[in-house]
């Protein structure tokens, strides 16, 4: 069985969606073997109409699948750079392609520097990696954030949400409810001062 945080060794099935991301209509290839293949989950949904995106740094789109939030921010906001990391190299051959139609391709990376900094970190995490490997990752990437960077994450209410808040802030992590909407959250989490670097 294949899963969207694994690289699928079956033939790719391509379709394309529309989605309006931050007021523009934008159309996606999308693919068999990555997240939400078929259509725009309703997390990110949430996640995209929660935020405001911001005009101008370096953001990460952690878990990036075929690249909504990646290439929605890139296409409302010119004056920031886009990093999107994935473990699935479908999902980042899409993520390509889609930047690519959304002329944003020179603003839309496909790798992460190791010693990359971001202002913002955007993401609707993989949960059903497992507790341990989702703490990992979260671990992970949020030390790249700037000592004034923020996270945005959305993450369902049944999937723990509101625990993996607890779990953030006591990490050293500061996390807050900032929406709340279809059974998800949208977290913010800032460094404390005593985050690890």
């Amino acid at each position: 069985m294949s899963h969207y945080f694994t690289n699928d060794s079956s033939p790719m099935v391509t379709r394309e969606i529309t989605a309006t991301v931050f007021g523009c209509e934008l159309v996606f290839t999308t693919a068999n073997g990555v997240f939400s293949g078929s259509r725009l989950d309703l997390g990110t949904s949430v996640l995209l109409r929660s935020v405001v995106p911001p005009e101008r740094g370096r953001v990460l789109d952690l878990g990036c699948g075929f690249g909504p939030i990646a290439v929605g921010i890139a296409a409302a906001s010119p004056g920031v750079q886009v990093d999107a990391v994935d473990v699935n190299e479908r999902a980042l051959a899409l993520t390509r392609m889609n930047a690519e139609r959304a002329r944003v391709a020179d603003r839309v990376r496909t790798f992460s520097p190791d010693d990359a900094v971001y202002d913002e970190i955007w993401s609707n995490p993989p949960i059903r990696i497992g507790k341990k490997a989702l703490h990992e990752l979260l671990l992970g990437w949020l030390p790249r954030l700037t000592p004034k960077g923020v996270a945005y994450l959305v993450v369902s209410k049944n999937l723990g949400a509101d625990s993996l808040s607890v779990w953030l802030t006591d990490q050293g992590w500061p996390t807050q409810k900032l929406a709340s909407a279809k059974g998800f959250r949208v977290l913010q989490v800032r460094r404390g001062d005593d985050s690890p670097s």
